[in-house]
């Protein structure tokens, strides 16, 4: 932490009677009012520096034995005055990341600058604030949320804009690797106005090493200062992402265990949940597919716009295949179907994992490393390896429908309970992964049997529209056996099912013999 020291006199300020005083030999001739503090002052030391102060007291009456001024919407009060009437009287102050935008906000609006007096405040300040403050790492992040308490007046000021280039600055220089304070603090200009408190912070050298920092910010903040960094392009987007589950577990901790949320509290976290999906990186593995669907469960609780709830279903949708079923069972809060979980957000995302499936993206050759005879492949190298990359492409993208297809199947079984689940959400969620993408259809005939006694009101039509997306080849002998005397399912389907039975309980060479394929 650093800071600065002005003035050199002792303090001689001192409280009677609720009312602050400064010890001198001179009686005061100045009342100034800030808020619910009165100070009995002396005229010629502050209107010297402070051309507000100078107005006021032209502007007060002068029969009076002792002039008053009030100053009612100062920044920073009562504490932020104190501060500059001691710089005005010479009297030691300390600026530190913790006062100098009350110090600078209240100074600036003194009017304490070098036109009414060299070396004023407001230069003072600003010295600071840019050879010292925006040099130290934790001096940039304090100071930037000091801001908060003087939005339009920081802003007005540069000081908001200048601690987040610096934050994204020190972000950028070094993503991955950290730099303590007395580290940045040696790049900026060594001009003996800085010194290091003996509470110094050191940063270990870890990966990720500003993202608890900069999750202190504020939501607005803190999307500025994102924002800032990801223009730089040289921070992994994998940090970022990290950057932003921190966050989202620092400020959206619990939000799902809770059945009812204040108005106030609902439209803040919304907010602040929908400034994070606006952050959320593009490139795929930046963020893990649980945290996506925990922030869309969130989304669902808060209310959260139907374009965020999209995007965030188009990202699951991207890496569907690391989701567990718990992942998916994301509460509804719609009071029209009394369905329990949210299953139109689910078809959503398996429709975006279908259609970010269907066409792959491949990559030209690289040409680094070649000589420059070599550097440009012929056409028929260019064909081979677009041939080869649209085999691993295809490889990959049936390899991750075979574990979607098992994800859907578990899903399956959990919303099967719901009895106001009805039959055609059911059977659209089973068929929209393709028929090549279940190997067995074990899972699927568990989902399918644990629909069928949730709902014994189906007709015999409806139990067919079931039983038809089930393929009774791909079930094991077990599982057979098991429907054989599944009194729930249709006569036909239990004839096919012993008829299957039949034949796989045959010797292998009497098969043969007779023709048949299995």
């Amino acid at each position: 932490m650093k800071f600065m020291k002005l003035g050199s006199r002792p303090d001689t300020f001192y409280t009677t009677e609720a009312v602050r005083s400064v010890s001198s030999e001179v009686s005061s001739d100045l009342i100034v009012q800030v808020k619910g503090t009165r100070y009995l002052l002396h005229k010629f030391p502050l209107v010297s520096k402070s051309l507000r102060l100078q107005r006021l007291c032209l502007e007060s009456p002068e029969s009076l034995q002792k002039q008053m001024v009030q100053l009612p919407d100062l920044p920073g009060g009562d504490e932020a005055f104190e501060l500059c009437a001691k710089f005005c009287y010479g009297i030691t102050i300390t600026l530190s990341a913790y006062n100098v935008v009350s110090i600078r906000c209240a100074a600036e609006y003194l009017q304490m600058t070098e036109a009414v007096e060299k070396g004023n405040l407001v230069a003072k300040v600003e010295l600071f604030f840019t050879s010292c403050i925006l040099h130290g790492w934790r001096d940039s992040i304090i100071t930037l949320k000091n801001t908060k308490a003087f939005p339009v007046l920081s802003e007005d000021l540069g000081i908001t804009s200048r601690c987040i280039e610096a934050i994204a600055s020190q972000v950028m220089a070094r993503p991955t690797k950290a730099s303590s304070s007395r580290e940045y603090s040696k790049k900026g200009p060594d001009n003996g106005l800085c010194n290091e408190s003996e509470s110094q912070r050191h940063k270990s050298n870890t990966k990720g090493w500003w993202t608890e920092d900069v999750a202190e910010l504020g939501i607005d903040l803190y999307w500025r200062t994102i924002i800032a960094i990801k223009s730089g392009g040289n921070v992994p987007s994998t940090l970022i992402g990290d950057a932003l589950r921190i966050y989202a577990s620092q400020w959206l901790q619990n939000i799902s265990r809770y059945s009812y949320i204040e108005r106030k509290s609902e439209s803040k976290h919304k907010l602040l949940l929908e400034s994070i999906v606006s952050l959320l990186p593009e490139e795929k593995g930046a963020v893990s597919c649980s945290f996506l669907l925990k922030l869309l469960k969130a989304a669902n609780m808060l209310k959260a716009s139907s374009s965020s709830k999209i995007e965030l279903a188009r990202k699951v949708g991207r890496q569907l295949e690391e989701a567990k079923v718990s992942d998916l069972l994301v509460p509804s809060l719609s009071y029209t179907n009394g369905l329990k979980y949210d299953v139109d957000i689910v078809s959503t995302i398996l429709e975006q994992f279908m259609i970010q499936g269907q066409n792959p993206p491949t990559s030209p050759p690289r040409t680094e490393g070649l000589d420059l005879e070599q550097k440009w492949p012929n056409s028929s190298e260019i064909i081979e390896f677009q041939l080869q990359e649209s085999r691993k492409s295809t490889s990959a993208s049936h390899s991750s429908k075979l574990k979607v297809a098992k994800l859907v199947d578990g899903y399956l079984q959990e919303i099967a309970r719901d009895e106001n689940l009805s039959l055609s959400k059911f059977i659209a969620i089973a068929e929209a992964i393709p028929v090549l993408a279940r190997f067995e259809h074990d899972d699927l005939y568990k989902a399918i049997d644990i629909y069928l006694e949730g709902h014994p009101e189906l007709n015999k039509s409806e139990r067919r529209r079931l039983i038809r997306i089930l393929d009774c080849k791909k079930l094991s002998i077990e599982t057979c056996l098991h429907a054989a005397q599944n009194e729930m399912l249709p006569l036909r389907v239990v004839v096919q099912v012993l008829f299957i039975s039949m034949l796989r309980s045959r010797p292998k060479r009497d098969l043969c013999l007779n023709g048949v394929n299995y």
